[in-house]
């Protein structure tokens, strides 16, 4: 038997019961410091809590594992066990787990007892719990990072501390069709875009240097169509006590968002670029800029004419604005493009569709480019879209954009996006075609009322007429010519002021009410004016023109005079036979609609056979930053050097002269030549309504 003190050292609870009664023997201190003080020699059973069996048993009472041990000998281990201590005090306490090892013993007479030992486990059992509940944590938040990588990413990856992949998500294969084979290593970046390749590896290359806490890039990715489409990566280096160990990563498609992303800052770049531009080529030519480079490596404008050919014409369309990136070459210099029947530009006209068209690189189908035609496409194109720009039910304009070489090829997504830009010149095109139609309008009406001069015998009359350079001018210039009753010939040319329809409007009444004036009185050529510019200041209130008015009269069989006045215009030029030419100035008064009570002197000059009398506008004369004086004196020179050729060609040669592109205004001629061999006059002579004025 033990000694009453033997173990009353150690630190776990110590017991020993004798006899099949199981009654206390021997306890030590930790034992009584757990289940209180309790008389030796009782029974054992009356004060033992109700234990656990074994591991793996059903829950047994403590008296029966006591039972076994004593009467088989054999040693058993109670792990963990909870109880509840029975101690003075301790209701209320939580209960403890013990961990029990019992083991029989037998005495120096023979009998037979227990020895249990019991070590409190509470707090290793606790932080048992502690990990398990930390671990299930753990493996919910995994679950949860995984299902929400599944939801929002199609290719998961682990790359090497020192670079290249060991494992991936089957989404990289999904979506790319490379297999493990060819993506593994650095296999990866045979599939970016090649335009991105470079620059990804080279930010990879430097993040596996200086380990970021995060790593984020977006690039291109060919699909497993052979189409292409942006990705965003986001990579985190996995860390051991600062080590990296490997890096993980996650591959999102994100080709939706980018393509918002790029509309918005296009249409932001479109509003900031056309903002305060009122005139339409200007407009125009600030949205090519944004859309070439970031869109198409070329983008054209060209306007459309409203009106419809005749059957079996062929429609051309005016190209206002050709843009294309620095390193390409330029569009051929046209100015003009025709609209082939059946060809691309014809059928995206008349269907109000867009045309998209994708070919090998330089290599565009006849549909397209035919040999017989001159380029519009750039050299080395590889995608073309033909975008109509429809503006009130109407073709107002025709864009075309392209790209060349390896550059991804336009596609729908580009198609919709320069619809969107192009959206800014839609106001713009508006008032354009508003006042093409306003254009055409005028323009008939002008053309209606340049009428052909009349036919002569003894007098030959020679007119001209050439219309501004500057497409949205209308001019407001007139000339007519009509022999009077008596014989006499009556020429006028004038110049409204102003470049619109209510100019042309004006141009038109003036010249009527002028011939109407003119024809039935014998009143001179200044009393003529008088009365013009006193209905001008009665009926239009805000014009001003210019006029001559010529009446050539025939004082004598075979002799010719010319009655002039002038009203504000550039004076009549009269060239002799011989070369001598100078401008008739004796009679110069200011124009039309100016002068609260006009008079308008009138003088009489000979014109000597073979001269040439020319009357003209403006237009024919004025050169920008050039005095007047200098135009005029060279266009006295040009009617010397023609003033020998017939009369029509003399017209043309002055035109001629003046090329379309040095005016913004229209030019407008009446030329009369008198017989050669005449005897004319004795000199000439002025007359005025009011000798005392000067001329």
């Amino acid at each position: 038997m033990i000694g009453p003190d033997a173990c009353d050292s150690t630190p776990a609870a110590v017991i020993v019961t004798h006899g099949p009664q199981h009654r206390i023997a021997y306890r030590n201190a930790a034992h009584r410091e757990m289940f209180g003080d309790h008389s030796p020699g009782a029974p054992l059973r009356e004060f033992l809590p109700v234990m656990a069996g074994l591991s793996g048993t059903s829950p047994t009472d403590s008296s029966e594992v006591l039972d076994r041990v004593l009467a088989t000998g054999r040693s058993e281990l109670l792990a963990a066990v909870p109880v509840r201590l029975s101690r003075p005090g301790a209701d209320g306490e939580p209960s403890r787990h013990l961990t029990c090892a019992l083991s029989r013993l037998t005495s120096a007479d023979g009998s037979h007892g227990v020895l249990a030992v019991m070590l409190d486990v509470t707090e290793q059992v606790a932080a048992v719990e502690r990990i398990r509940v930390l671990s299930e944590e753990r493996r919910l938040a995994v679950l949860r990072y995984a299902s929400l990588v599944a939801a929002g990413s199609q290719a998961i990856w682990v790359i090497a501390a020192e670079g290249g992949v060991v494992e991936r998500s089957p989404g990289w294969e999904l979506m790319t069709g490379q297999t493990w084979e060819e993506y593994r290593g650095d296999g990866w970046s045979e599939a970016l875009h090649p335009e991105d390749r470079a620059s990804v590896v080279r930010d990879w290359e430097r993040a596996l240097v200086e380990v970021p806490a995060r790593f984020t890039t977006t690039y291109r990715v060919r699909m497993s169509d052979g189409g292409y489409r942006h990705v965003a990566v986001e990579a985190a280096p996995v860390l051991d006590r600062g080590r990296v160990l490997e890096w993980v990563g996650t591959c999102t498609d994100v080709e939706q968002e980018w393509q918002e992303a790029r509309r918005d800052e296009l249409m932001a770049r479109a509003i900031a670029a056309t903002a305060g531009i009122a005139e339409l080529g200007e407009l125009l030519a600030a949205l090519a800029h944004v859309v070439v480079p970031a869109v198409a490596d070329s983008c054209s404008v060209y306007l459309l004419p409203e009106t419809l050919p005749h059957p079996g014409d062929t429609r051309s369309a005016e190209r206002v604005v050709a843009t294309t990136r620095p390193d390409l070459p330029e569009l051929p210099p046209h100015r003009a493009e025709h609209l082939r029947p059946g060809g691309p530009l014809q059928r995206a006209v008349e269907h109000r569709s867009p045309v998209h068209a994708v070919f090998p690189a330089g290599r565009p189908p006849p549909e397209l480019a035919p040999p017989d035609t001159e380029p519009w496409l750039p050299p080395g194109a590889n995608s073309v879209i033909l975008l109509p720009v429809v503006v009130e039910g109407t073709v107002a304009a025709l864009v075309t954009a392209s790209v060349s070489g390896d550059r991804t090829p336009l596609g729908p997504a580009e198609t919709e996006l320069l619809g969107l830009l192009l959206e800014q010149a839609h106001a713009p095109l508006g008032r354009a075609l508003e006042y093409q139609r306003t254009t055409q309008v005028a323009l008939a009406l002008q053309r209606s009322l340049l009428s052909d001069p009349p036919a002569l015998p003894d007098l030959e009359i020679a007119v001209r007429y050439r219309p501004s350079n500057a497409a949205a001018q209308i001019g407001g210039d007139w000339y007519d010519s009509f022999e009077r009753a008596d014989g006499s010939l009556v020429l006028t040319i004038g110049d409204v002021t102003g470049h619109d329809l209510p100019a042309a409007v004006t141009m038109s009444q003036l010249r009527n009410m002028l011939r109407g004036l003119a024809l039935g009185r014998q009143d001179s050529t200044g009393s003529v004016l008088r009365r013009l510019d006193r209905s001008v200041q009665t009926l239009y209130l805000e014009c001003t023109a210019t006029c001559v008015l010529g009446r050539v009269e025939r004082p004598a069989p075979g002799r010719f005079a010319l009655q002039y006045s002038v009203a504000g215009h550039p004076p009549p030029l009269l060239v002799e036979a011989d070369g001598t030419s100078r401008f008739l100035t004796v009679a110069h008064d200011p124009l039309l609609g100016l002068a609260p009570d006009p008079h308008y002197d009138t003088a009489t000059e000979a014109l000597p056979p073979g001269s040439t009398l020319l009357l003209y506008t403006d237009g024919l004369v004025e050169r920008r930053h050039e005095d007047i004086d200098v135009s005029l004196e060279r266009l006295r020179r040009h009617a010397f050097d023609a003033c020998r050729l017939p009369l029509d060609a003399f017209c043309d040669a002055l035109l001629a002269e003046m090329p379309a592109e040095d005016s913004d205004d229209d030019m407008a001629l009446v030329a009369l030549r008198v017989p050669p061999s005449v005897p004319g006059p004795p000199g000439g002579r002025s007359e005025r309504d009011d000798p005392g004025r000067q001329g």
